[in-house]
């Protein structure tokens, strides 16, 4: 394997998994991302009110949650080829049965249930650490999650014209139809096309299934503690389904979810617990320990650049219609700008991390993401709209590149967990798409902007002081017993 990365170099069998990797992730996006640009014709078509729009915006990025928790745990164990096969296949068909529903109550259930097709970005960062050394890690999982994330673009710049010129009313229905039987064929192809490590390597997997695996006290009452955002952004969208606020859950039903929660939050508990016990007993030798507050501070960081990502490339096109009054195709094309940054951007991000350091790069991407953010707070209906999308497009450079540096990261932790910890990270990503879509539907566009600029600041200031960069190698038992040292720099 060269030292220098060529991502035309197709005769090299890693470069080749890249690009078959990368363009899953991008329809997975296509598919469960296209939602938002078609928002402004589903509302149409539907009658839909704002509050009906934005709650299935909400439901469209809750499912994940959970999911990326399990896929990353599925993916340790089964494989990434398996899985992103399965994810497209069946996120397509569920995709299909959305657009032909006519019930919000159906609508809302299947854009819930289409949420877990966003897990299928956890799947990929283990088949592209399998693949690539530390050395080019940050670079291949930037063009990965960059080119990946752009199916959101693609879809707000195809989906729309399809859904304006072709079948009038159902035009929406058309357009998500086929970008759904575009996945389900591309999953069919990607299960024969690619393999899980390149031949001859060890596909290292977890001891024990359940739970990540920790290696200090501190560390598993800390992984206790951070699992309970996970429960509370779901518990946030419960609140906002409730007859308190949207109505669509009676009160009985609401009270059952609060009580599901806690008690699946307590089993998960047990389940640390079980998996991780011993280490009280029996100290886990020096070369095979890492630091779980490594895994928690990525997890917050990716809360905020992703988290921001999925918000306003969710809302973009309603806040330049409502706000600025464009039509509907031009506003979508517009908000479309957005995720185009991720083609260069987490590359970026990615690249950067690998020649200067993860943690530096967080913390340029970090003050940059603080700064553009606490800058839109002040957006009013009078200010140009040129200006608002000059500075949404740096606001979007600086998240994004974060993102390729949070990635950059992960899989130097600890290579058996790589799944499990960037399921992780990806599902507090969506927490925070919760957190923020949830402050959308409850406050004024400009104040939605200025939260995230408050949230970006204090993760800005944690990375600072906790974030510790990767250095030396990571060890990895075999199956015979043997170490296998891995470079992490």
């Amino acid at each position: 394997m060269s030292e220098r990365l060529n991502i035309f170099k197709l005769s090299e069998a890693n470069i080749r998994i890249l690009h078959y990797t990368w363009f899953a992730f991008f329809m997975t996006f296509v598919v469960w991302l296209g939602l938002g640009p078609m928002m402004p014709f589903i509302k149409e078509a539907l009658a839909l009110t704002d509050q009906q729009a934005k709650v299935l915006l909400i439901l469209n990025v809750a499912m994940t949650i959970p999911a990326r928790i399990i896929v990353g745990m599925l993916v340790d164990k089964l494989g990434p080829r398996i899985m992103f096969s399965s994810i497209l296949i069946l996120g397509g068909l569920i995709s299909i049965a959305f657009a032909w529903s006519d019930s919000y109550e159906t609508l809302a259930i299947l854009r819930f249930l289409s949420g877990f097709i966003g897990a299928g970005f956890v799947v990929g960062i283990r088949m592209i650490g399998e693949w690539f050394p530390a050395r080019q890690t940050g670079i291949a999982q930037g063009i990965y999650g960059g080119w990946g994330n752009f199916g959101s673009a693609g879809a707000a710049l195809t989906l729309p014209f399809i859904a304006a010129n072709y079948g009038g009313i159902d035009g929406w229905r058309y357009a998500i139809t086929f970008a759904s039987i575009a996945a389900i064929a591309y999953g069919l192809l990607y299960y024969f096309v690619v393999s899980n490590t390149p031949k001859g390597s060890t596909y290292f997997k977890p001891k024990k299934t359940g739970a990540m695996e920790v290696t200090s006290g501190f560390d598993l009452v800390l992984y206790m503690l951070m699992n309970i955002p996970l429960f509370l952004a779901l518990a946030v969208l419960t609140w906002k389904l409730s007859p308190e606020k949207m109505g669509l859950i009676s009160e009985a039903m609401t009270d059952i979810v609060y009580i599901v929660l806690a008690v699946v939050y307590i089993v998960q508990v047990w389940k640390i617990w079980h998996v991780n016990a011993h280490i009280l007993k029996e100290a886990v030798p020096e070369m095979q320990r890492y630091k779980f507050k490594q895994v928690a501070i990525l997890d917050w960081a990716y809360l905020v650049t992703f988290g921001t990502e999925l918000a306003v490339v969710s809302m973009l096109a309603m806040f330049y219609v409502e706000w600025f009054e464009l039509p509907k195709v031009t506003a979508a094309l517009l908000a479309g700008i957005y995720p185009v940054i991720n083609l260069f951007a987490r590359p970026g991000g990615g690249w950067i991390s690998d020649k200067i350091g993860r943690k530096l790069t967080l913390m340029i991407a970090f003050a940059g993401i603080t700064v553009s953010f606490l800058s839109l707070g002040f957006v009013s209906q009078e200010w140009s709209i040129y200006l608002v999308v000059a500075v949404t497009i740096i606001g979007g450079i600086f998240s994004k590149g974060g993102s390729g540096a949070v990635y950059a990261m992960v899989p130097l932790i600890q290579r058996r967990m790589t799944g499990q910890i960037a399921g992780m990270a990806g599902a507090f990503g969506n927490v925070g798409a919760v957190i923020f879509l949830t402050a959308n539907s409850l406050v004024s566009y400009d104040q939605f902007f200025m939260f995230i600029g408050i949230v970006s600041a204090v993760i800005f200031a944690l990375i600072v002081v906790f974030l510790e960069e990767p250095k030396g190698q990571m060890a990895e038992v075999m199956a015979d017993g043997t170490v296998e040292m891995i470079d992490v720099k």
